[in-house]
């Protein structure tokens, strides 16, 4: 007997993937923009950030997929826990790829959306030097969000894949002797 696939569960993740993926996309979108003003006090000039809800929106699509990853491995329990895959089989090769597969891209999603968010949030205050005109502002390098979410859709059909074959999957040992009865004498 195999553990079935659960539409609620394959629904979740799609939707949590999704959703992340969607704030990515508005987190590259919206990064903050810095221009430099000369100080109307002395000669020295500073940066002025434009928005930075690209901050939020990084943060909240790590939260989804980071709550998306716990799902899944809490109903699959992350190969490590709970019923064992019967090894040899084909569909276990498969499943242990796409298991490796879900979470490579995972993580490179996680560390671009936190990363992006982070340096996103930090705002340069003032750098100007006297008569000095090259002030760089420190913004956030475009495609880091791209790339967050990227790896959010290759996340999303790594983790699909890894749940279907994780369902077809012989789960051997639990459901083995499913079908005798114990004795009450």
């Amino acid at each position: 007997m195999s553990m079935a696939l659960s539409v609620p569960v394959l629904s979740a993740l799609i939707v949590l993937h999704l959703v992340a993926f969607v704030l990515a996309v508005g987190a590259e979108h919206r990064r903050s923009k810095a221009t430099v003003v000369p100080d109307r006090y002395d000669e020295r000039t500073y940066c002025v950030y434009s928005t930075s809800a690209s901050t939020v929106y990084g943060l909240s699509a790590f939260g989804l997929l980071l709550l998306s990853q716990a799902v899944l491995n809490g109903v699959t329990g992350c190969l490590c826990f709970g019923r064992g895959l019967v090894m040899g089989t084909s569909v276990t090769a498969w499943t242990i790829l796409f298991f490796i597969f879900s979470w490579v891209s995972f993580l490179g999603a996680e560390a671009c959306l936190l990363g992006g968010s982070a340096r996103n949030a930090y705002h340069t205050k003032y750098r100007g030097i006297f008569g000095g005109d090259d002030l760089s502002c420190a913004t956030l390098r475009k495609g880091v969000f791209a790339a967050g979410a990227a790896l959010t859709l290759l996340s999303l059909v790594g983790s699909i894949f890894f749940y279907w074959l994780h369902s077809k999957a012989d789960t051997g040992g639990w459901h083995k002797h499913g079908e005798e009865d114990v004795g009450m004498a």
